[in-house]
């Protein structure tokens, strides 16, 4: 048992970071602290206001660890480290996996290429970006090489001129191909360093170049190259347009501003690279709970740039934060040159990080508003069923399916919803071990017996160890099971949870004569529900999505030819001849019980194999009659036994 007095006594007066752990030892906060003996020992003084959000997760800590480092900039690349590691509960989380492209320039290569790369190295290549659609770096990249004729092919020039024809890209007049010698070195590299200040934003001399060249043209009467040329001149005023003009001062910097409500916050950022705006990008952060904006704006800054590989020069921020000189320092650091956080007051910057803080709130008022609409089709779906069933509370919905092919391989499904959504980790797949045949009530039963005696199990053992029982993977019991079938389906799980002695409501989904539900059958009557409801649209799509996954598994087991039977172990019986028997009886009692003409009429079965067949099964009726006979004789020797045993004591 962690004695919470004695580890706190403990506690050094160093900096480091500490992890909060629950009763599940799953890790539910991380923080840095510059002195650990005062920092965590403040979690667990009482009346001082910390806020509900904090006070929730120190209600919930079974026991803490912490880990000294040797000074507060350690403690903050730990912690941030560790965050990423966890994913604790109550830390803010950037919600962000992306990986950003750039454009790459091979400056180290005797040839020149212009590559797509999501990845910033230190090496001898000049990169552009990040920029957050990638399909317009692919754009650009096809712009440049047009422009400049620059080689697209992984050649090792110059030692392989010659060796090889020129590529389709030579003949249709996009690349020079110094693969031939058909340019000097020191003309391609004129043309690389022409790429470069188009990428950069010099656009007027390449517009003055094309506009030159596609004159020319026209006098020569070369109407398709001027065409071609024109063209060109469309892609580059479409890519200058696209870029607005920022700042002067031709700097990379980035333009940060967050917008947040009660329970949700994103984060704008606007891409500035050598004075022109490239880009910009919105970014959502969790479990954000009462925070202040400033600590918002600073996990934002440690969580994005601790993971993007091109750090700017300046961060212009919204809001002053605790910590800045502490961050400018880490990301000095990571980025190999100083790096500064500033936050502007007047004139144009202000308007900037402004103009950013309006698309955060944009964003945010349409997200809201497309929230409603999900709320409608889950929370509101719900509370619709709860109603119509009469609940007083209702949470967690499961709902079950059987998959079979003619009685083969037959196999359960269990999906779960969660205030209307679909709760995957919890789902779980069932291959029958007592049913053959295809007795759907049989399977039926089997799966919800197996599905309620494991969580039974497993909460007792949670419980033996003092573990709430709702961290258990079967544990969680449902508010309303959903079958899918009327009366005899919730019989069946009736009778199922009746002897486990559990009270869960089951609801049966009702079909009419085109197999479409029309209703719900619940405690023994049949309610009519709106079809165009979104409660219905809900139970439709749990409905549908416990048959798909049901159907899934089954494939999957037939895809991987696991399809296992007793006809596996009869000698010359393969795969096809196994399908066709499947095919034509209902199931393996059949196929047992068949005579052997029944057996031979299978058109891919001949008489001989046929006749194997029977014998087979023959055999396999002989071992079980002698297995029963010789388990008789042991059952009446052991009452012989008892018996014997009785009267002798009586005696």
């Amino acid at each position: 048992m962690f004695q919470f007095e004695e580890e706190l006594k403990k506690l050094p007066k160093k900096p480091g970071v500490y992890l909060m752990h629950d009763q599940a030892d799953a890790v539910i906060y991380v923080g840095k602290a510059v002195n650990l003996h005062n920092r965590v020992r403040s979690y667990f003084r009482k009346n001082i206001g910390r806020g509900p959000w904090i006070d929730r997760m120190v209600s919930q800590i079974a026991r803490f660890e912490y880990i000294v480092t040797d000074s507060e900039l350690e403690a903050l690349v730990l912690e941030n480290n560790l965050i990423k590691e966890y994913s604790p509960k109550y830390n803010t989380l950037l919600k962000d996996g992306k990986t950003y492209p750039y454009i790459k320039v091979m400056v180290g290569e005797p040839y020149p290429r212009v590559l797509f790369s999501r990845k910033l190295q230190k090496d001898k290549s000049r990169y552009f970006g990040p920029y957050s659609s990638a399909a317009a770096v692919k754009d650009s990249i096809e712009l440049i090489n047009k422009l400049f004729g620059l080689r697209s092919c992984n050649r090792s020039l110059p030692k392989e001129i010659g060796q090889e024809r020129a590529c389709l890209n030579h003949h249709i007049g996009q690349c020079a191909a110094p693969c031939q010698g058909y340019i000097s070195r020191e003309e391609y590299g004129q043309r690389v360093r022409q790429a470069l200040a188009f990428l950069n934003g010099d656009h007027q001399a390449v517009m003055e170049e094309l506009e030159r060249k596609m004159l020319d043209a026209s006098e020569r009467m070369e109407f398709e190259e001027a065409a071609r040329y024109r063209d060109l001149m469309d892609s580059v005023r479409a890519v200058s347009e696209k870029q607005k003009i920022t700042d002067a001062g031709q700097e990379d910097k980035d333009i940060i501003a967050l917008a947040r409500d009660e329970t949700d916050c994103v984060i704008q950022v606007f891409f500035v690279r050598g004075g022109r705006m490239i880009g910009r990008e919105h970014y959502y952060m969790t479990r954000i709970g009462e925070r202040p904006r400033e600590e918002l704006l600073r996990d934002f800054i440690l969580q994005f740039y601790g993971g993007t590989p091109f750090i700017p020069r300046e961060l212009m921020v919204e809001c002053d934060f605790e910590e800045r000189e502490l961050t400018e320092k880490w990301l000095t650091g990571l980025r190999g040159g100083r790096v500064y956080i500033r936050v502007p007051l007047k004139g144009s910057k202000e308007k900037l990080v402004e103009l950013a803080h309006n698309n955060a709130s944009m964003v945010l008022t349409k997200d809201r508003e497309k929230l409603k609409r999900e709320e409608g089709r889950t929370i509101g779906a719900v509370k619709e069923i709860q109603t119509l069933l009469g609940l007083e509370k209702l949470n967690r919905m499961e709902a079950f399916d059987i998959s079979n092919t003619n009685g083969f391989e037959n196999v359960g499904s269990m999906v779960v919803y969660e205030k209307g959504k679909p709760k995957k980790s919890d789902y779980r797949k069932f291959r029958m071990r007592t049913v053959t045949g295809p007795d759907d009530y049989a399977c039926m039963r089997e799966v919800l017996t197996r599905r309620f005696t494991h969580g039974l199990a497993e909460a007792g053992k949670l419980r033996e160890k003092n573990v709430d029982a709702e961290f258990g993977s079967f544990t969680k019991f449902p508010d309303l099971l959903l079958m899918d079938g009327g009366r005899g389906q919730v019989n069946i799980a009736l009778e199922v949870l009746n002897e486990l002695h559990l009270d869960i409501p089951v609801c049966g989904m009702v079909k009419d004569d085109s197999h479409r539900t029309r209703g719900l059958y619940y405690r023994n009557e049949e309610l009519p529900i709106d079809t165009h409801s979104e409660g219905f649209l809900l139970i439709t799509r749990i409905q549908d999505e416990a048959h798909r996954f049901a159907i899934e598994y089954h494939k999957s087991l037939r895809g991987k030819d696991q399809v296992k039977s007793l006809l596996d172990d009869i000698p010359g019986i393969g795969p096809a001849r196994r399908k066709a028997l499947m095919r034509h009886f209902d199931s393996i009692t059949e196929i047992r019980n068949a005579s052997l003409e029944e057996l031979a009429a299978v058109p891919e079965i001949p008489w001989n194999e046929a006749k194997r067949i029977k014998e087979f099964f023959e055999q396999q009726d002989r071992k079980q009659d002698k297995k029963e006979t010789a388990d008789q004789v042991t059952a009446d020797q052991e009452t012989a036994d008892q018996a014997a045993a009785e009267s002798k004591g009586l005696s």
